[in-house]
């Protein structure tokens, strides 16, 4: 049963007991989300921020939970490098289980997570059920401008890989020039930013 903190943060368990997904735990929350489900690690995909209080609050309730805190950075407007993705898939590895994937909103950058968390544990054939991780009812995934080639991203890299694990893929032969390409193949070269280079934040961020 979904509690009031569970629509807080957009909780969603991808499978219990093994990965789930939300939002940043805002208003001081977090630990009370990470204990009821018990949680034993923090993807976040936000990336490291030192200098910002939500980060080193973060981290903190985590050091005193005893779950580990890993920083897999994703941009929800730039394509992804390899090395980005070899990051989060490094992170699905390693992570204890069960592990919560959260960005801001937890819609955007956490649906493309989920997605390809889903695709690398059970293959190819959960593409379609990975693709159900955009939901904008269940989830609230509705992309703002540049942010529209995150779940056509599933797809490509469906073709790209023939069939070949999607870790290896990744790891081995992923390109984000080729990406873009593709994106303006199918008339979405206006869906990003460009290829990521540099993080970006708002000003607004604490």
């Amino acid at each position: 049963m979904r509690t009031f903190l569970d629509r807080l943060y957009n909780f969603h368990w991808l499978c219990e007991g093994d990965a789930a997904r939300s939002s940043q735990a805002f208003f001081g929350g977090l630990e009370l989300l990470l204990r009821r489900h018990g949680l034993k690690a923090i993807v976040n995909l936000r990336g490291e921020n030192a200098d910002l209080s939500w980060w080193r609050y973060e981290r903190a309730v985590c050091a005193r939970l005893g779950a580990r805190h890993i920083d897999a950075m994703m941009d929800s407007r730039h394509l992804p490098t390899r090395a980005m993705l070899t990051t989060l898939l490094d992170a699905f590895e390693t992570a204890p289980r069960p592990f919560l994937l959260k960005c801001s909103g937890g819609h955007d950058r956490t649906a493309l997570a989920a997605a390809l968390f889903i695709i690398a544990r059970d293959g190819w054939r959960a593409l379609e059920s990975a693709e159900q991780q955009f939901d904008a009812a269940i989830y609230g995934h509705k992309p703002k401008r540049y942010q529209h080639w995150l779940k056509p991203f599933l797809r490509f890299a469906a073709e790209d890989a023939k069939g070949v694990k999607l870790s290896d893929w990744i790891r081995d032969c992923y390109d984000p020039n080729l990406f873009a390409a593709w994106l303006e193949d199918h008339d979405l070269n206006e869906s990003h930013k460009g290829i990521f280079t540099k993080p970006t934040r708002s000003p607004f961020q604490l």
